[in-house]
């Protein structure tokens, strides 16, 4: 598997090479975009606004910060390289934490940790944090952008996920909270019972990147695209216990 990242983890004076590769791969179909009728590719191409549209090479590209209006200063890779200290460059854990004390809306993005070296101190690490059900909090420069990061244990394998900073949080819009009454509670929670279980992601699939499967076939052999099939759709109660209620005759007679 390729890695996104090649750097260590600092714990205390254990120092630790490693490097990360991605935990999710996007299953998606691509589209390119064609000209309508000559039905031809249509690409993009990098110009600048004094060169009379002449195409830029990405070797003549630099990265430049607009500090007043057409005035740029101008930051090649050594800068940023420059910027970092030696602690920017690994992910050096500061405290350890209660995972499930991390909120999930700062979770992004999930890496596998693979040790380069020191493997026994790399595996007394992992098992010490899940023995003792601890996940470490860290900060590295990821590219150009320091990173909050958490490390933990999933079924003995550890994993890294970037957090977003809590500046980064958004925060909720204001609801009005209408009155609600005891018995109505209740019943959704009745309704809850009936519909819980087991977390089983194997058992979700994809439904529609099936059928764009398919629709694409379908498209190369000649054919038109066949309309997907309604699911019958629910009888719309207007009031709520009504509807609570027929929810849970359903459920039970299912």
């Amino acid at each position: 598997m390729a890695y996104s990242y090649k750097g260590a983890i600092s714990f205390g004076l254990v120092f630790i090479p490693i490097t990360l590769s991605q935990c999710v791969k996007e299953q998606d179909i691509g589209f390119n975009m064609l000209e309508k009728k000559t039905k031809s590719r249509v690409r993009y191409k990098k110009t600048c606004v004094d060169c009379e549209d002449k195409e830029i090479k990405n070797e003549d590209i630099v990265k430049g910060y607009q500090y007043e209006k057409d005035k740029y200063v101008i930051f090649t890779e050594e800068d940023f390289e420059k910027l970092k200290t030696s602690k920017d460059k690994n992910i050096t854990i500061e405290k350890f934490v209660d995972l499930k004390e991390v909120d999930p809306i700062f979770f992004d993005r999930a890496y596998y940790v693979k040790p380069q070296g020191a493997d026994k101190a790399f595996h007394v690490l992992l098992k010490a944090m899940e023995s003792a059900n601890k996940a470490g909090i860290a900060k590295t420069v990821l590219g150009t952008k320091e990173t909050l990061i958490l490390l933990h244990v999933n079924h003995g394998h550890m994993l890294v996920n970037t957090l977003y900073f809590a500046n980064e949080i958004q925060p909720p819009a204001t609801l009005e909270k209408p009155k609600t009454t005891k018995q109505e509670v209740d019943l959704a929670k009745s309704l809850i019972g009936q519909m819980t279980g087991k977390f089983e992601p194997e058992k979700y699939r994809d439904e529609y990147y099936i059928r764009l499967q398919k629709a694409i076939k379908q498209k190369i052999s000649g054919n038109e695209v066949v309309e997907a099939k309604e699911e019958k759709a629910p009888v719309k109660v207007i009031n709520l216990m009504d509807a609570l209620k027929k929810s849970l005759e359903s459920k039970k007679r299912a």
